[in-house]
């Protein structure tokens, strides 16, 4: 017995398009990986990297998890950036995050949800160095949203002061930082204000990006 046949009939009827739009298409992917971009973005089905990116496969190298998040002992992450930095020489990454996310609102809400309550522990450590500007807004819908922004500022953060990245710019690599979020109600993305390429700019834009999210939702 062949379990899910829809899946496989759809992968049969969507090589089966590719081939007559592009008959070189699989030749073309299989002989070579040269993406300029490294995602980092969040586990959630409803945030496929290529899609909202308008990337063909092959273009962008993808690691996701719940929430986006870039911790520092993670080596499954370490290991994806290495390879991204080091091998594939990527020009960009990208730390997207989106509207919604229900990890960001697990932390947010202080939520018991079993082994992943240590992993949202990440994302409530940026809660609670931004624990002035959360407590200022006004209800918990406003909350959640400024805090997805500050998650992936965080995150930024995070990714920059990884030794991988350290390295690149010390030997003058080209790499450049971004933080993006996605609106699930409008399929848009947002560019946070974090882009940076040497460790030097990194304090100063990230307090903007951060003074940004205050603007957006203190002073409206």
């Amino acid at each position: 017995m062949k379990y899910l046949p829809e899946l496989f009939a759809a992968n049969v009827r969507w090589a089966e398009e590719m081939t007559v739009a592009d008959p070189r298409f699989f030749a073309e992917l299989a002989a070579i990986q040269t993406p300029a971009y490294l995602w980092i973005g969040c586990s959630d089905s409803r945030v496929p990297a290529n899609q909202i990116t308008g990337l063909k496969p092959g273009e962008v190298f993808v690691h996701r998890n719940v929430a986006n998040v870039v911790v520092h002992t993670d080596l499954n992450c370490l290991s994806v950036m290495q390879y991204a930095i080091e091998v594939l020489k990527v020009q960009h990454i990208i730390v997207c995050g989106h509207y919604g996310c229900g990890g960001v609102k697990a932390a947010l809400e202080g939520a018991s949800l079993g082994l992943i309550d240590n992993w949202l522990r990440h994302i409530q450590d940026v809660r609670d160095r931004h624990k002035e500007l959360i407590t200022a807004l006004p209800n918990t819908s406003t909350r959640w949203k400024a805090l997805c922004e500050l998650n992936v500022i965080e995150q930024v953060r995070n990714v920059a002061r990884t030794t991988l990245v350290g390295d690149a710019w010390k030997r003058r690599q080209h790499l450049m930082l971004h933080g993006w979020i996605y609106g699930l109600a409008d399929g848009r993305l947002q560019d946070l204000k974090t882009s940076l390429q040497d460790s030097a700019e990194m304090n100063d834009v990230i307090d903007l990006a951060v003074a940004g999210v205050w603007s957006r939702y203190t002073l409206n």
